[in-house]
C-alpha cells in the first residue's frame, strides 16, 4: 500500500481528470485493484505520435502498465494535440500532479520546459523526463540513453547483412537526439566495412513538421535511399519508420526497427520478416523503475543513463533468420564487448 500523504492528494474522481485535461489532450485512465481505489501512481504524456506508434510511445506505456499491474493502483496516460506550446505541455502535467498521480513523466525531449515549470510548481511530486537531460532540479528523474551505442550494433548488422554495399539511415528530425542514432550507425557501418556506402537523411528540420509522426514521409524517404540500391534501412523515426519499414517490405530489402522490438509488434505483423533487428532501448524499464522509486518511498532523480553495460540498450534478436546467423551474432557480440570495455568509443554526433 502506497504511503499516506500520497493518499490524500489523490482523492479527486477521474471524471475530474478528464474534464481539466479535455483542453489540452485526450486521456486514457485506468484503475487498479479495489481496495487500492482512489490510490493513483504513474501518470505519462505521450510524445509526438501519440500511443500506438509501435515504438517509443509504446514502450513507455509497456512500463505504465507493468506499474499498474504490480502496484494495484490508477494510472493515466495522456496524448498530445496537434501544435500544442510548452505552456500546453505543462499545463497536462501539472494537471496530473493536482490529481495526486505521482510520479508524473513527460515522454520526449519536447517535455522540458514543461518538467522543469510543473516540477517548481509541485515540489512534493516526482517527474519524469525520458530523452532529455537538462532538467535540474530534486524532484526530476532525467531518463536517458546510450541510443549510440545500440545504433553502433545495428551499423555492424547493416554491413554485414547487405548485398549492394549501400544502406541507408532516416531520421525523424534533424535534431542532437537523432544525430546520435545517425553517428553510432554510420561509425558501425565503416568499422565493420569501410567500402559500404551509408545515405542519411533526416525528414523535418522540427517536430512541428511531422518528421517523428508521418509515415508517409519516412516511406519516401526510404523508396528513395532503396533507388539508390540501399537494400538494409534503419529509421529513427517514430511513427514515420512504419513507412521506412513498410517501403523495405514492398521491395524486399531489410529495414531494421527502433526503440521497441518492431518484429513483436502486431500492428506490423504483415511486415515482420523484413525486419531484421532492432535497435531498442528500454523506456519500458526506465519508466517502470522511476514508478517503482517513488512506490518504495525513494524516489529517483537526477540523470538515469541506460547503455549496453546496463542491458538498456540493446538489439533485438526476435527474427530467426538474424538470430541464427551465426557470422553475424559473433560480430555483434565482439562489437559489443569492445563498447562495453571501452575499447570502441561510440560518437553520438
Amino acid at each position: 500500500m502506497r504511503r499516506i500523504s500520497r493518499i490524500t492528494v489523490a482523492g479527486a474522481a477521474t471524471a475530474s481528470l478528464a474534464l481539466a485535461l479535455s483542453a489540452c489532450g485526450s486521456t486514457s485512465t485506468s484503475s487498479g485493484s479495489s481496495e487500492s481505489k482512489g490510490d493513483k501512481g504513474l501518470a505519462i504524456a505521450y510524445d509526438v505520435g501519440g500511443k500506438g506508434d509501435q515504438s517509443f510511445n509504446d514502450a513507455a506505456y509497456a512500463g505504465l502498465e507493468q506499474a499498474k499491474k504490480e502496484f494495484g493502483y490508477e494510472t493515466a496516460d495522456v496524448e498530445p494535440t496537434d501544435g500544442e506550446t510548452d505552456a500546453d505541455k505543462e499545463q497536462r502535467l501539472v494537471s496530473l500532479a493536482k490529481q495526486g498521480y505521482n510520479p508524473v513523466v513527460g515522454v520526449g525531449y519536447a517535455y522540458a520546459a514543461a518538467v522543469k515549470g510543473a516540477a517548481e510548481k509541485y515540489p512534493d511530486t516526482t517527474f519524469g523526463i525520458v530523452d532529455d537531460a537538462t532538467v535540474e532540479a530534486k524532484n526530476v528523474a532525467d531518463l536517458v540513453f546510450s541510443e549510440e551505442e545500440a545504433s553502433y550494433l545495428a551499423g555492424v548488422a547493416a554491413a554485414k547483412s547487405t548485398e549492394t554495399k549501400t544502406v541507408g539511415f532516416v531520421g525523424g528530425v534533424d535534431i542532437p537526439l537523432i544525430h546520435k542514432f545517425r553517428a553510432g550507425f554510420e561509425q558501425g557501418v565503416k568499422d565493420t566495412d569501410p567500402k559500404v556506402k551509408v545515405i542519411s537523411q533526416f525528414l523535418t528540420q522540427t517536430a512541428e513538421e511531422g518528421g517523428f509522426s508521418s509515415p508517409d514521409k519516412g516511406k519516401s524517404a526510404a523508396e528513395g535511399q532503396i533507388e539508390k540500391k540501399a537494400d538494409v534501412v534503419y529509421a529513427a523515426a517514430g511513427l514515420s519508420g512504419q513507412g521506412v519499414i513498410e517501403a523495405a517490405a514492398a521491395n524486399k530489402v531489410w529495414a531494421i526497427g527502433v526503440d521497441s522490438d518492431q518484429y513483436q509488434q502486431a500492428a506490423l505483423a504483415k511486415y515482420k520478416d523484413s525486419i531484421l533487428t532492432s535497435a531498442m532501448k528500454d523506456v519500458a524499464k526506465a519508466v517502470y523503475n522511476l514508478a517503482k522509486s517513488v512506490e518504495d518511498g525513494k524516489p529517483t532523480t537526477g540523470i538515469v543513463k541506460g547503455d549496453l553495460k546496463t542491458g538498456e540498450v540493446s538489439l533485438s534478436n526476435s527474427n530467426p533468420k538474424f538470430a541464427d546467423d551465426a557470422e553475424l551474432q559473433k560480430a555483434i557480440e565482439a562489437a559489443k564487448e569492445k563498447i562495453i570495455s571501452g575499447e570502441i568509443k561510440v560518437k553520438s554526433s
